[in-house]
């Protein structure tokens, strides 16, 4: 049976794009599995404790030694790490903070990176490998090629990155200019911020729809 893993991040609540978004692509893909079963995480209204001298060495320390606040740290890796083995889609609904991933979102990856669960420590092969992992990004302003901005968005650079040692792949859906309805010196910027929502909820329609012959 199918199974998708959904997360948000975000801490906008309903006036969230990304969370709009990421339930967009959820619904879409339960039209397409209706026989599915999901597992919804809440990193913005739930956020994870992040790795800390107390208990982050759980990772690097065998387990038979750990301490109590090792063990804990590291059994909730183990939840974590099960939660995605046991999807096949993932879908993370993933704002930019800072022109970065927001810290709930980098605690979760580095939960995720745990020798023997998400990677063979000797080979250093990925082991979450194989599954469609969809991030449905959200940015306020605009970073593409030729604006002001360019290469600020620092998320979507990185979380490829923080997460290669498990062998997951992010593809990203992204809209931006997200502010532009509520930044008066954005204004001039509303059409191209509406075209790029559009494109968003085009592209997340397309990921289940059916192919025709």
């Amino acid at each position: 049976m199918s199974h998708l893993l959904h997360v948000d991040s975000s801490i906008r609540s309903d006036q969230s794009v990304s969370r709009r978004l990421s339930a967009r692509a959820a619904d879409a893909w339960r039209a397409a599995h209706p026989d599915g079963t999901v597992t919804y995480r809440d990193l913005g209204g739930d956020p994870l404790p992040h790795i800390d001298t107390a208990g982050g060495l759980a990772r690097t320390t065998p387990v038979d030694e750990h301490t109590p606040a090792q063990a804990e740290s590291w059994e909730l890796s183990r939840r974590l790490i099960e939660e995605v083995r046991r999807a096949d889609t993932i879908v993370l609904g993933l704002p930019l903070y800072n022109f970065g991933v927001p810290s709930s979102v980098k605690a979760w990856v580095d939960h995720l990176i745990a020798p023997g669960l998400s990677y063979d420590p000797e080979t250093f092969t990925g082991l979450l490998g194989g599954r469609m992992f969809i991030a449905v990004a959200s940015r306020g302003g605009g970073y593409g090629a030729g604006t002001p901005r360019e290469g600020w968005d620092h998320a979507e650079a990185w979380l490829p990155h923080g997460l290669a040692m498990t062998g997951l792949e992010p593809h990203f859906i992204t809209a931006e200019l997200t502010l532009a309805d509520e930044a008066p010196a954005m204004r001039d910027l509303r059409p191209l911020a509406a075209e790029s929502l559009t494109s968003a909820e085009n592209a997340i329609d397309q990921l289940w729809a059916p192919v025709s012959a």
